[in-house]
């Protein structure tokens, strides 16, 4: 039996053959059986979403590979189709029709498989030097908003000039929010004063 196998062995076993009891006022209950498969928040829905959304990927690989899809080719070497990242995944490709109707074939033949419905009123669809009568008309075709570059992503700027110091304001901002709780716990007692006294003062 090979890793894959063997992996998706266990998985069965914690989602399907596991038995689950309830605490009543500190007391447990009997045990029962899961069979409605995990919720949210359970450990393993991250691996199990990892598991799913690899067959997205293998798709989007075999249409590339046929020439169903065109990704976003860089040099002969380097290609892009799909980025992702946990629950969010980004799909790059040259602006044509035919890219659009193999989307849409892909995504549907993806939510047959595995039963995850996309929600395309949540995403959205950038282009890059294309018409805006072609955007609009995409948009209403993949049933998607229509939003434009800069966009965030991971919670960094995508398609900003990284050069120009406004491209990091929005990084440096969530920084400052992140270090400054852990700055004031590690103050010293006199550093401690000295900063209550600024904001009074300032105040």
């Amino acid at each position: 039996m090979g890793f894959g196998q063997q992996w998706m062995k266990w998985m069965e076993v914690g989602v399907f053959n596991s038995n689950l009891s309830v605490l009543v006022n500190g007391s447990p209950s009997s045990e029962f059986k899961a069979e409605r498969g995990l919720r949210q928040g359970d450990p393993l829905s991250p691996f199990l979403f990892t598991i799913v959304a690899e067959g997205l990927a293998g798709l989007m690989r075999r249409s590339t590979e046929r020439g169903v899809f065109t990704g976003f080719k860089i040099n002969e070497e380097i290609s892009y189709d799909l980025l992702q990242f946990e629950d969010d995944t980004v799909l790059v490709g040259v602006g044509s029709w035919g890219n659009l109707w193999a989307i849409k074939v892909i995504l549907r033949a993806f939510e047959m498989v595995s039963g995850l419905r996309v929600n395309m009123w949540k995403s959205k669809l950038y282009g890059v030097g294309l018409d805006q009568y072609f955007l609009e008309a995409v948009s209403c075709f993949l049933c998607c908003k229509l939003d434009k570059i800069p966009f965030k992503f991971l919670g960094v700027t995508v398609g900003g000039n990284p050069r120009s110091v406004s491209f990091w304001n929005l990084i440096m901002e969530n920084l400052r929010a992140k270090l400054s709780p852990w700055i004031g716990r590690i103050l010293s007692i006199g550093g401690r004063v000295t900063l209550i006294n600024s904001v009074i003062t300032n105040c």
